[in-house]
């Protein structure tokens, strides 16, 4: 090993593996090396006997795509990076800098001497290229250690224009030819190699370094590679796809990708390359997850940039029906599938934008994508109208805080909603008899005639709420919870329901879900720091026009027309409202699910849509001959009771 080292046999093997002579020997050498790295315990590449041509042979390594040595090729570079991994300092010998000038073309410009040293000594880079001033050197154990100079200051773009280095006679490079190499095999035409190469992407991004991170999204071609065949894949695609195709299409893994159309009972046209783009995006996705933050940050960027705003946003902006279906269903796919925080965030500013002050009716249309997507859930088709409506559930329960404050907590913020009347003498009498002062008392009113405290559903409530006192509030200003199930569950006469007469379909079979998936959000919000009560009514500013929003005044819109649009229309619309209720913030309570609020003039609130939506309904039922028989009917064959037939 000593001979080695001294006698830099390692160098000697570089040169007749470059020059292939014997023929052959290149792949001898690559084996050699990969063996040399894999199976020795001691730190070897710290040695510039060791690092200087392992460096030089990882330049050689994807030069030619579908290379005789390719498979030697990738198993070295898999062993150089795992290398890196278990020592990540070791990156820094890796990162390669040079100064190309007109003046100095084919010579070096800069050296770096040695720390101590004499003329003699003087090196260029481990590589043997030039270093700029400024990048130091220092001999520890015989073994020269340069430390790499990072052009931070530098422009991404100048940067970005060096990856490749063009006929521009004026460059400044700072080399990453690991990377490069596998940037380059992971355009291989065997499949294995592809994957290997992005393996050894993965473990690259992951590294702590935050020079080789800089170095990896500014000056290599990374980011390039991974839109521009997200790119390429998605343009692939046919022009339309039956969305539940794009739902229910399963194996998704970038590193399995291996789809067989033949074997495939379930083939659609176009399924292949649905796979393929998808398992691409989760590539995306995972290498973003594991990547240093400064890196992760910085290719979720331009996934945004390059993919979500060049391709994505025209498809989602256009007039044809047919191309808004498939692009919202493939958004759909993809808000679904995606883990990574900094992807993510990415994904939702495009969509939503990055505003956080409160909604006015005349600046809804100042962020166009937020303004078109909402509006595609009052779409005069109803498959576009589902397809948005889930792209907002499933958008919803990603844990990031700025979806649903830009979509709904901005808006509550002031609590402008409410009218407050500040206590006065003469409504002491009101509140002992158990009215809040100017609320409607729903026991008295003529649609909520059939509360009954015998009735089975009300006293299992009541038996799990606090005691009853006289008054509608607690001390600390909410409502108290049996009086909401209450209101809310009396809220649809007797006469117009059947779901007591058909066994396990009343609410309460909804009741484990919804504890469940309330605990679910509520892990999700902990880290948000929300308050647990609602902003003191003293500091909210009532003085402000309310506008509930965007977002919400669609979805009341779509609830108040709910007796006249398609039933899966309306089981997407109230999955949205029951999500949104699921989020413990006091004023999302206060707003959605209070209905002794004290509503301002010309305010709605959920609970005063369905209100409407059911002083309707009595009218309606009226004019239906053998309506409770009917309707009992309707039930059964939506349950998958009855067969369908005429009405």
């Amino acid at each position: 090993m000593e001979y080695l080292l001294h006698h830099k046999v390692l160098e000697t093997l570089y040169t007749l593996g470059k020059a292939d002579c014997p023929p052959g020997m290149k792949q001898q050498v690559l084996v050699f090396y990969t063996k040399l790295l894999g199976r020795i315990k001691q730190p070897l590449l710290p040695h510039i006997n060791v690092h200087r041509p392992v460096q030089k042979l990882v330049r050689l390594c994807g030069e030619v795509l579908a290379n005789p040595t390719e498979n030697e090729e990738i198993q070295f570079l898999c062993i150089v990076c795992a290398k890196l991994k278990q020592d990540p300092y070791l990156v820094n010998f890796f990162l390669e800098s040079k100064v190309k000038t007109c003046d100095s073309v084919g010579s070096t410009s800069h050296s770096g001497a040695l720390a101590g040293g004499s003329k003699e000594e003087v090196v260029a880079n481990d590589t043997g290229q030039a270093q700029p001033p400024g990048a130091g050197s220092t001999v520890v154990d015989g073994a020269v250690h340069v430390s790499p100079a990072i052009p931070s200051a530098a422009p991404t773009d100048t940067l970005g224009a060096c990856a490749a280095p063009g006929p521009s006679s004026n460059n400044i490079l700072q080399d990453y030819n690991l990377v490069n190499s596998l940037l380059n095999l992971t355009k291989s035409p065997d499949g294995r190699i592809a994957v290997k190469a992005c393996e050894g992407l993965m473990l690259l991004v992951s590294l702590p370094e935050l020079g080789a991170a800089k170095c990896l999204t500014q000056n290599t071609a990374l980011c390039e590679l991974l839109t521009d065949r997200l790119t390429s894949l998605y343009r692939a695609l046919p022009q339309s796809i039956d969305p539940l195709d794009i739902e229910t299409v399963e194996g998704i893994n970038w590193g399995l990708d291996s789809y067989n159309v033949k074997e495939d009972a379930s083939a659609f046209p176009g399924k292949r390359a649905l796979i393929s783009f998808l398992s691409w995006f989760d590539y995306c996705d995972q290498l973003i997850k594991e990547a240093h933050r400064m890196a992760a940050t910085t290719m979720a960027q331009s996934v945004r940039e390059r993919f979500l705003v060049a391709v994505l946003e025209p498809q989602l902006m256009q007039t044809s029906e047919i191309g808004i279906l498939t692009a919202t269903s493939l958004l759909h796919r993809i808000v679904r599938q995606v883990t990574s925080e900094a992807l993510l965030e990415e994904i939702v500013y495009f969509l939503l934008g990055e505003q956080r002050e409160p909604e006015t009716l005349s600046c809804i249309q100042r962020f166009p994508l937020r303004h078109r997507l909402i509006e595609h859930c009052n779409h005069i088709s109803d498959e576009i109208s589902i397809m948005t409506l889930r792209l907002f559930e499933h958008l919803l329960q990603k844990p990031n805080e700025h979806i649903l404050y830009n979509l709904i907590l901005r808006n509550l913020e002031e609590r402008n909603y409410t009218e407050y009347k500040p206590p006065c003498p003469e409504d002491k009498d009101i509140v002992e008899n158990g009215q809040i002062p100017g609320a409607v008392d729903l026991e008295e009113d003529p649609i909520f005639t059939d509360i009954s405290p015998d009735n089975a559903l009300t006293k299992e409530w009541l038996s799990a709420s606090p005691p009853i006192t006289p008054d509608h509030q607690r001390t600390d200003g909410k409502t108290e919870v049996h009086k909401i199930v209450n209101s809310f569950l009396c809220l649809v006469p007797d006469e117009a329901k059947s779901s007591y007469q058909v066994e396990g379909t009343g609410y309460d079979t909804y009741l484990r879900d919804a504890h469940r998936q309330f605990r679910d959000y509520c892990a999700i919000c902990l880290r948000w720091d929300w308050p647990g009560t609602a902003k003191p009514i003293e500091k909210c500013n009532l003085e402000a026009p309310f506008f509930e929003g965007h977002f919400l005044k669609v979805l009341f819109d779509r609830m108040g027309r709910i007796l006249d649009q398609p039933y899966d229309v309306n089981l997407q619309v109230t999955s949205v409202l029951s999500k949104l209720s699921l989020f413990p913030h006091p004023h999302i309570h206060e707003f959605l699910l209070d209905p002794y609020v004290n509503l301002a003039p010309g305010c709605r609130s959920l609970f005063s849509v369905i209100v409407r939506v059911v002083g309707d309904l009595m009218v309606r039922i009226q004019r239906i001959l053998d309506f409770t028989p009917k309707l009992l009917l309707v039930r059964k064959r939506l349950l998958g009771l009855e067969p369908d037939g005429p009405m």
